[in-house]
C-alpha cells in the first residue's frame, strides 16, 4: 500500500467530513476537515503554480497556526519535503538551516519580517527562490508573494500525488554536540510507524479534543498534529503557550487531553483555581522532553488528574517508552514501557543488556526511527547500529520491565522543552577575546527545568559577567542564552582534554 502523509487528510476527510478538524485559537478560526482539506489543497496548488516538485524542500517559520497546519499537509501531498524552523532561532541559525537543507521555498509570518528580510538580503547565501509571507497584503515586501493571494484562487481540487513510502517527508534540525544542528530524516513510511505505534499504545479517542499548546516546529507537537488527522480527532491550537489560557481552554473546549512539558506543568499547576477551572472532561496530560518531578505528578494526581510521562525523540519521530493509565500512579517517575511496536533496550558500553537497577546507555529500535541525518552520513552511523538508535540517554530498567531516565551521556541541557548544546554556547563565548576556556553545564531552574551555566576561565582579568553576556545577545537563541557566569582558575579536563563537567556540576549545583 502506497503511504503518503498528506493523505491522511484526504482520507479522513473522506470518512468524517462535518467533524471538527482544527480550531485555531489565536485566529478564532474553525474547520471541519472538509474545510481544512479544501485549503490544503490550495496551499498545494498554489506551490506548484510556483514550480515546487516532488524532493524540494520547502521551508516553514510561522507560529502555530491554520496555515502552518494546512501548509504541511500541502507539501506533502505534492511530495516535497518540509524543513520545520525552530521561530526562537535568530537569522545566523536560520541562515545555516536554509543553506544546509537547500530550501527554495520559505513561508514565514510576518512577525519574522526582521530575520527574513535579513535573509532575503544575504542572497545566495541561501538557496530560497520563492519567498512566501503569511500576512497583510498592504505589508508585504516586494520580493515576497502574500500568502493569501498565492492560495485563495487556487482549486481545492487533490493534487497529484508524488511521493510515498521511503520518500522523505520532512527533514527536523536538532542541534548536535558539536554545536552545528544536524537535519533528522523522517519518511512517510518511519512517520505512518510512529502514528501506528502511537494509536496502539495511548489512550486516544475518535472524537477526542486534543489542545497543542507546543510549537509545531518541534516532534512533540508535529507528530500528535499528524495524529489527530490519522485517529479523528480535533486538533485545538494554540498560537504559544499560556498556563492561564490552558485551563480556560480545557473548559471551553471540553478538552480530553494534551502534552505539556514538565516546565509548562509547573507553570499550569501554579495558575490552578479550583473555584473557577473546570477539567472534569481531561483524562490526562502527556508529558515529555525531561524527567517530570515526582511532586508534581503527585501534585496532579491531587487534583485528579493522570500525568503520563513519555520518552522519545526527534530521530524517533516522538514515541519510544510511554506510562499507560494503570501505571501513571504507581510508577510515577518512571517513563513507562516501550510504545507497541517499538523495543527499547538499556545496554552497557559493549552492548550487552543491562541487570535490574544498573544504569546503561537507552537503545531504541522500531520502523519509525529515522533514517539518518541529511548529509550526514558520519553522524548517522554513530547513532544507529544494527537497527538500534543509540540515544546518548542513561536509564535503568526496573524488575518489572519500567524505564528510569537517569541522565544524558551527552551534555545536552533541556531548557523549558527546548534542547540546548552546551557546545555550541560554549563556541560562541570562545569567539570573545579575553577567554581562555570555558564549560557549560545544566543546573535545576525552577521555571524551566533546567538552564545553562557557564563556566569560564579569563584571559583578559578585566573581562566581566555582562560583557559575556552581551557577547551572546544575537548570537545565540534567547533560550540558549546562558543564565549565569561563574569564573574559576581552571577548567578539570580528562587525559583527552575533554572538560569533566560531573565534577563542576557538584562545584555549581545551583545558579
Amino acid at each position: 500500500m502506497e503511504t503518503n502523509i498528506g493523505s491522511l487528510l484526504t482520507k479522513r476527510t473522506y470518512l468524517n467530513p462535518d467533524s471538527e478538524a482544527l480550531f485555531d485559537v489565536a485566529q478564532d478560526r474553525r474547520f471541519t476537515y472538509t474545510e481544512l482539506n479544501a485549503r490544503t489543497n490550495q496551499v498545494a496548488h498554489g506551490l506548484l503554480s510556483l514550480g515546487v516538485r516532488k524532493g524540494d524542500r520547502v521551508a516553514l517559520l510561522m507560529m502555530n497556526s491554520h496555515e502552518f497546519v494546512s501548509s504541511f499537509f500541502a507539501v506533502a501531498k505534492i511530495g516535497a519535503v518540509i524543513v520545520p524552523l525552530n521561530w526562537r532561532l535568530v537569522a545566523d541559525e536560520l541562515e545555516f538551516i536554509v543553506k544546509d537543507a537547500g530550501a527554495v521555498a520559505l513561508i514565514a509570518g510576518s512577525e519574522f519580517d526582521a530575520s527574513v528580510n535579513e535573509l532575503h538580503a544575504r542572497g545566495d547565501r541561501t538557496d530560497v527562490k520563492h519567498w512566501i509571507r503569511v500576512g497583510t497584503a498592504d505589508t508585504n515586501p516586494a520580493f515576497a508573494q502574500q500568502f493569501d493571494s498565492l492560495v485563495d484562487s487556487q482549486s481545492t481540487d487533490e493534487p497529484q500525488v508524488t511521493a510515498s513510502n521511503d520518500d522523505l517527508l520532512y527533514i527536523m534540525y536538532t542541534s548536535g554536540t558539536t554545536g552545528l544542528p544536524k537535519g533528522v530524516m523522517h519518511t512517510h513510511n518511519t512517520q505512518m510507524a510512529a502514528l501506528i505505534t502511537l494509536n496502539a499504545t495511548s489512550d486516544f479517542c475518535i472524537g477526542d479534543r486534543y489542545l497543542n499548546p507546543m510549537p509545531l516546529f518541534h516532534v512533540g507537537a508535529l507528530t500528535p498534529a499528524i495524529l489527530i488527522a490519522y485517529r479523528g480527532l480535533s486538533h485545538v491550537l494554540m498560537r504559544a503557550f499560556d498556563p492561564n489560557a490552558i485551563w480556560q481552554l480545557v473548559k471551553q473546549e471540553r478538552i480530553n487531553n494534551a502534552l505539556l512539558v514538565p516546565a509548562m506543568l509547573g507553570a499550569c499547576r501554579l495558575v490552578f483555581d479550583p473555584k473557577t477551572h473546570d477539567h472534569s472532561t481531561l483524562r490526562w496530560f502527556l508529558s515529555g522532553a525531561a524527567p517530570v518531578p515526582k511532586a508534581l505528578i503527585e501534585a496532579y494526581q491531587e487534583m485528579g488528574i493522570d500525568i503520563h510521562q513519555v520518552y522519545g525523540l526527534t530521530e524517533t519521530c516522538g514515541p519510544a517508552c510511554v506510562t499507560t493509565p494503570e501505571d501513571a500512579i504507581r510508577k510515577a517517575g518512571s517513563t513507562g514501557k516501550a510504545y507497541f511496536h517499538t523495543d527499547v533496550a538499556v545496554v552497557r558500553p559493549d552492548g550487552t543488556v543491562c541487570d535490574v537497577e544498573e544504569a546503561g546507555e537507552v537503545l531504541v529500535r522500531g520502523d519509525h526511527i529515522m533514517t539518518g541525518y541529511w548529509n550526514r552520513p558520519d553522524a548517522t552511523a554513530e547513532t544507529i547500529k544494527n537497527g538500534w538508535l543509540y540515544t546518548g540517554d542513561i536509564a535503568t530498567v526496573d524488575d518489572e520491565g519500567f524505564i528510569w531516565i537517569q541522565d544524558r551521556l551527552k551534555d545536552m541541557i533541556i531548557s523549558g522543552g527546548e534542547n540546548v548544546y552546551p557546545a555550541e554556547i560554549e563556541n560562541v563565548i570562545l569567539g570573545l577575546a579575553g577567554i581562555a576556556d570555558v564549560a557549560v553545564i545544566g543546573v535545576p531552574s525552577d521555571k524551566w527545568g533546567e538552564t545553562g551555566l557557564a563556566v569560564v576561565v579569563k584571559k583578559d582579568a578585566n573581562i566581566t559577567e555582562s560583557d559575556i553576556i552581551a557577547h551572546c545577545d544575537g548570537k545565540l537563541a534567547r533560550f540558549k542564552m546562558p543564565s549565569g557566569i561563574r569564573f574559576v582558575d581552571v577548567i578539570p579536563r580528562n587525559a583527552s582534554g575533554k572538560a569533566l563537567k560531573r565534577e563542576l556540576r557538584l562545584q555549581f549545583p545551583t545558579l
